[in-house]
């Protein structure tokens, strides 16, 4: 997704501030992806040095959002997806590529992912709009802690299935009244989304929440003036297909 404002990372989120303008953005999430092996091995290594030097070149305007198999191999949890043991793949390759050289590179993949904040804020002049690999499902609002956004992440927030890093990565089947809660914690009048599954491409959740998908031959983009900042309903017709591009 480009933003065409300034953006600097702050605490556990990462911040836009609107009032600047003519400079483009980039957020990316989700880049260890297991979906493509190679003899039984993950070369996703190979994306996450692509992005963390794309980010070192242009810190101030990429931003790398937190997801779910980031996280996962960062506390190299057992994740289990279409039969594939996503960390285990992931470490194989990093094994064979690097040998003995291996533990460095996973403690530099380990430090990027602890860089990486749980959300990008972005604020318009028609409001917040928040960008993030997921959101909390509603049945853990419990144990969330809604404050994330505001202050540093900790290593209790990285903790499988307890943590509210861990929680806030992992949701899907999002509906309107647990949006709506978070439009009020959070004033955001457009969420902008992830993880769950998206055939075309994009999946629109009422009221005001966009899943994107890039993983497959209908993935998408969206583009976005923040001089102009679109309501939910815009944004959805704005979104563009990168077969189209």
């Amino acid at each position: 997704m480009t933003l065409n404002e300034a953006g600097a990372i702050e605490d556990g989120a990462a911040s836009s501030d609107a009032a600047q303008t003519n400079v483009a953005h980039l957020t990316l999430h989700e880049i260890i992806h297991s979906d493509r092996l190679v003899n039984g091995m993950d070369m996703s290594y190979r994306a996450i040095a692509r992005v963390a030097d794309l980010k070192a070149r242009h810190p101030e305007h990429v931003h790398t959002l937190l997801g779910n198999h980031e996280l996962a191999q960062l506390m190299n949890a057992g994740v289990l997806k279409d039969g594939v043991r996503c960390v285990e793949v992931f470490n194989d390759a990093v094994e064979f590529m690097f040998s003995d050289d291996a533990p460095a590179v996973r403690d530099a993949v380990n430090d990027f992912i602890l860089s990486m904040p749980i959300a990008l804020e972005v604020r318009t002049a028609r409001g917040i709009i928040l960008c993030a690999h997921s959101l909390p499902p509603a049945a853990s609002m419990g144990r969330f802690d809604t404050g994330i956004l505001k202050r540093d992440l900790t290593s209790d927030d990285y903790q499988p299935r307890t943590g509210s890093a861990h929680l806030m990565t992992w949701g899907r089947g999002y509906d309107a009244e647990g949006l709506e809660d978070l439009v009020e914690r959070w004033g955001v009048y457009l969420f902008i989304l992830g993880h769950e599954k998206a055939e075309d491409g994009v999946k629109f959740v009422p009221p005001n929440a966009l899943i994107l998908a890039s993983d497959h031959d209908r993935g998408t983009f969206l583009p976005i003036n923040l001089a102009m900042p679109p309501t939910p309903e815009e944004a959805l017709r704005a979104v563009v297909w990168l077969s189209r591009v």
